[in-house]
C-alpha cells in the first residue's frame, strides 16, 4: 500500500515517452478530465523534454502512457527512477499497451493498470487516492474500460509547443506545422497481429465531434496548419468522419490533414475518396503488412494483393496520396518473396510512398496477440520475453534475420545522412539482388529524384 501526503493539493504527473512525434493525446486529453476536477497535473513529453525529476517528488500520482511497443519500452525504465525519487507516489500504465503488458508492468511496481477507455479511469483513481485515509489499497478501476465517455475539449497547456514535434513537408518543399487529434478508438476488425484487438476486440468508441473540432480549432490557433488524425482507422464510422472533415474544410479551407484507412475500407467506401481529397486530405496511411496472399491470409487483413493493387489504381486515378507501410519481415517470408516485394514497390511507382523503414520492420507478436491463436505460430514462438514486451521468434531461414538486421542498420545511417528514398531503395534492392545471385535490374526510378515530390510526414519511424 501506498501513503498519501495530503498536505498540499493532489498532484499528477503524466509521462508520455514516445508517440511517433506528435504531441500526445493520450496525457492532453486526460489532463481535461484531472484539472477539472481540481487536481494539479504535470504534462510531460520526454521524447521531447527532460524527465520532471522535481515534479516527480512531490507527485501524489506519476502516469506513463503506453500507447505502443516502443513508448512501453522506453518508459519500463523510467519506473525505478520514479520510485527512486518518490517512495511514496502511485505508480500507474495507461493505454493500449498498459493491459496486454499488466503482468510485467505489476512486477516493475506498477500499482494500476488501464487499458481501453482512460480518461475516467484516471480520474476515478485521483479521486481515490485523495480520499484515502492515508493508505490505499488494491486496484478498484475496470483494468479495461470500453465504456462510452463524453470527452472534454485535450487541454494541452505545459507541451512543447507544436513546431517542436514532427512536420508535413510538402509537395512543393514547405514544411507544415502539424497537430494531431484522435476521432475515435478502437476498430471493429480483428486483424490478427493487431495490438488493437487484445483491448477493444473488434470495438470502437467516437469522441464527440464538437470535441474533436473544438482541439483541432486551438491547435490552428497554435499554429498547426495540418492535422494527423491518430484514429486506428478513419473510416470505421464513416458518418462520423466524413462530416467531421467537411466541417473542418469549411472552417479553415487551406488546413490539410491525414489519416489512416484499411484496404478494405478504401474499397468499400471508394465513392468517398473525392470527398476526403476535396477536403484536403494530403495522405492516406494504409496498412498493407504483405504482398504474399498467405501472409495476408495467416494475418486476417480481410484484403488481398489485387485489392491493394485495385486501391493504387484507385488513388492515382482521384489524385490521392498513398502512404502504404508493411511487415515484411515474418516468419514466412523468402528471400525471392522479399526480392518480389521490392521488385511490386518499383513496378508500381511506389519508392516515393515508402518510408524505408517500413522495408525492414520485423513481426512483433506480442502479449495477447490474436496470432498465438495459430498452431503454427505457437510451434515457432519462444516464451514471452518481458523486458523485449514480446514472443520471440527466429526464421527457419537465419539469412531473413541476417538480412532484416543489416537492412534495420542500413537505412538507419542512410537517414541519418538524409538520405533521398530513391538512394535507399535501390541499395537495399542491390543488397537483396546479391544474395539471390540475380542481376540488379536496371533502375528504373531516379535514385536522387527529390525527397519532397510527395507529402510525408518528417517522422520517419514506426511502432
Amino acid at each position: 500500500m501506498t501513503a498519501i501526503n495530503r498536505s498540499r493539493p493532489f498532484k499528477a504527473v503524466l509521462v508520455s515517452t514516445y508517440e511517433l512525434g506528435r504531441q500526445p493525446f493520450g496525457l492532453a486529453s486526460p489532463a481535461a478530465w484531472l484539472r477539472r476536477a481540481g487536481i494539479d497535473v504535470v504534462q510531460a513529453d520526454v521524447s521531447i523534454e527532460d524527465f520532471p525529476d522535481e515534479d516527480v517528488r512531490d507527485a501524489d500520482l506519476v502516469a506513463f502512457y503506453v500507447p505502443m511497443h516502443t513508448a512501453t519500452r522506453l518508459a519500463v525504465p523510467l519506473v525505478a527512477r520514479s520510485r527512486k525519487l518518490n517512495t511514496n507516489t502511485h505508480l500507474c500504465f495507461y493505454g493500449l499497451y498498459a493491459s496486454v503488458n499488466e503482468s510485467f508492468l505489476r512486477s516493475l511496481g506498477a500499482q494500476t493498470i488501464l487499458g481501453g477507455e482512460f480518461e475516467n479511469g484516471l480520474l476515478q483513481l485521483c479521486n481515490r487516492l485523495r480520499g484515502a485515509p492515508g493508505t490505499i489499497g488494491d486496484q478498484e478501476e475496470p483494468v479495461v474500460s470500453l465504456a462510452r465517455q463524453r470527452f472534454l475539449p485535450p487541454d494541452r497547456t505545459g507541451l512543447p509547443d507544436l513546431p517542436s514535434y514532427a512536420r508535413l513537408s510538402t509537395s512543393d518543399g514547405h514544411l507544415k506545422t502539424v497537430g494531431y487529434t484522435e476521432a475515435s478508438r478502437g476498430c471493429k476488425h480483428l486483424c490478427r497481429h493487431c495490438p488493437v484487438v487484445p483491448v477493444y476486440g473488434g470495438r470502437f468508441r467516437i469522441v464527440q465531434p464538437e470535441i474533436v473540432l473544438d482541439d483541432i480549432e486551438r491547435q490552428v490557433a497554435a499554429g498547426a496548419g495540418h492535422i494527423t488524425f491518430g484514429d486506428p482507422d478513419f473510416f470505421n464510422g464513416i458518418g462520423h468522419a466524413l462530416p467531421l472533415v467537411e466541417e473542418l474544410h469549411g472552417r479553415f479551407p487551406d488546413l490539410t490533414y491525414d489519416i489512416t484507412v484499411k484496404i478494405e475500407h478504401l474499397l468499400k467506401y471508394r465513392r468517398n475518396l473525392p470527398r476526403i481529397r476535396d477536403t484536403g486530405c494530403a495522405l492516406v496511411t494504409t496498412a498493407v503488412e504483405s504482398l504474399d496472399s498467405r501472409v495476408l491470409a495467416l494475418l486476417d487483413k480481410g484484403h488481398t494483393v489485387d485489392d491493394f493493387l485495385e486501391v493504387v489504381d484507385l488513388f492515382n486515378k482521384h489524385g490521392l496520396v498513398m502512404n502504404p507501410t508493411f511487415i515484411p519481415f515474418t516468419p514466412w517470408i523468402t528471400l525471392e518473396g522479399y526480392a518480389r516485394f521490392l521488385d511490386t514497390l518499383a513496378d508500381l511507382d511506389l519508392i516515393e510512398h515508402v518510408s524505408p523503414v517500413q522495408l525492414t520492420i520485423r513481426l512483433l507478436i506480442p502479449g495477447g496477440s490474436e496470432l498465438l491463436n495459430l498452431a503454427e505460430v505457437r510451434d515457432l514462438v519462444g516464451p514471452f520475453a518481458p523486458a523485449a514486451l514480446s514472443y520471440p521468434w527466429a526464421h527457419a531461414d537465419a539469412r531473413l534475420d541476417r538480412l532484416q538486421h543489416e537492412l534495420s542498420r542500413l537505412v538507419t545511417r542512410l537517414q541519418n545522412r538524409d538520405a533521398a528514398r530513391g538512394e535507399i531503395f535501390r541499395r537495399i534492392r542491390s543488397h537483396v539482388y546479391g544474395l539471390v545471385e540475380r542481376p540488379v535490374p536496371d533502375a528504373d526510378f531516379d535514385a536522387t529524384s527529390a525527397r519532397l515530390s510527395l507529402p510525408r510526414l518528417t517522422e520517419p519511424w514506426y511502432c
